[in-house]
C-alpha cells in the first residue's frame, strides 16, 4: 500500500470540489497519529468522518459534510478513508459507513453511524456548545 512514501507531516486537503472546505484528509497512519496526537488535549470538538470512496451514502454526505465544515469553523473536520486507513477504522471500532466519530480530548463523545445529516448535525452543535461552557 503507498501511504507510507511520504514524509511530510502536513495533511494533504480534500481533492473535492471544496477544496477551502476545512476538511482535512489524511491518507497514512503516520500522518493520521501526528495530526491527533497534536490536538488530543485540546477541548475542540472535532469530527472524522470514517468513508470509503465506493461507499453511495458516503458520497450522499459529502457536500453535507463540506457545509456543516463551512457553517461550524469552531469545528475541526477530518476525513479518513476506510480502505487507506483500516488500522485507525479498527481502532475506533467502525463497523459500517458512513461513521462519524465526534471526539473532544482524544475522547469519544459521540457517533453517528449511517448517513443521518439532521442526527449529525444536532450532535455537532450539541458537543461544540460545550465547548463555552467547558
Amino acid at each position: 500500500m503507498g501511504s507510507f512514501f511520504s514524509s511530510d507531516s502536513t495533511p494533504e486537503k480534500s481533492s473535492s470540489s471544496s477544496e477551502h472546505s476545512g476538511i482535512q484528509t489524511f491518507h497514512s497512519s503516520p500522518r493520521w497519529q501526528l495530526h491527533f496526537n497534536s490536538v488530543k488535549d485540546s477541548s475542540q470538538l472535532m469530527v472524522i468522518d470514517f468513508s470509503a470512496s465506493w461507499c453511495g451514502p458516503c458520497k450522499f454526505m459529502e457536500p453535507v459534510l463540506n457545509a456543516m465544515a463551512a457553517k461550524f469553523t469552531d469545528v475541526q473536520f477530518v476525513k479518513l478513508d476506510v480502505d487507506e486507513l483500516p488500522d485507525v477504522a479498527q481502532e475506533f471500532g467502525v463497523q459500517g459507513m458512513p461513521t462519524f466519530v465526534l471526539l473532544k480530548k482524544g475522547k469519544e463523545v459521540d457517533r453517528v453511524v449511517g448517513a443521518q445529516k439532521n442526527d449529525l448535525e444536532k450532535k455537532i452543535e450539541k458537543h461544540r456548545a460545550l465547548v463555552a461552557a467547558a
